[in-house]
């Protein structure tokens, strides 16, 4: 389990500029999140995962927005939840921001261009994200209904397998 916050019952995370892995070009997060170009046209897999990062977590850090694009892959992958990144954004009553199947339209914006990076850093596997394996986060304080492992805490949410 991992946390980026000053929770104390949970252990320390690895900061936005730690990375266990060797083999990634970037030194920091940020770096990666900075190197990465925007494209004039933006496919639909980049456009619905940069769509649920800013609704999600435009305010939080970027390990934190990294998180919620692992949870999104993590399901795509899985087997129980659609295969592709818009149809787990836009799988009925996962994200509230999703209004009868479509994501809404997004300011241009910084925060925006920051999600679109950060996408593309999740889809490109450019970057470990601390909350590894999440299948599921909810704002903290906000009461689930289900109980699994939590994995990692960051900014406002809290990460679960």
């Amino acid at each position: 389990m991992t946390t980026v916050t000053n929770t104390p019952s949970l252990p320390a995370a690895k900061t936005d500029d730690e990375q266990d892995d060797d083999s990634v070009a970037y030194g920091t997060l940020a770096a990666a999140v900075a190197a990465q170009a925007i494209p004039d046209t933006i496919d639909e897999e980049l456009q619905c995962m940069a769509g649920a990062i800013y609704f999600e977590a435009k305010g939080e850090p970027l390990s934190g927005q990294l998180a919620v694009a692992e949870v999104i892959l993590n399901r795509s992958k899985s087997g129980r939840f659609p295969k592709t990144v818009c149809s787990v954004v836009k799988q009925p009553g996962q994200f509230s921001f999703v209004r009868g199947g479509r994501v809404p339209t997004i300011a241009q914006n910084k925060q925006y261009r920051t999600a679109l990076a950060v996408a593309r850093v999740a889809l490109a596997d450019a970057w470990d994200s601390p909350a590894s394996g999440a299948m599921y986060f909810h704002a903290r304080g906000a009461a689930a209904s289900w109980h699994r492992e939590q994995v990692a805490a960051i900014g406002n949410h809290v990460f679960f397998r």
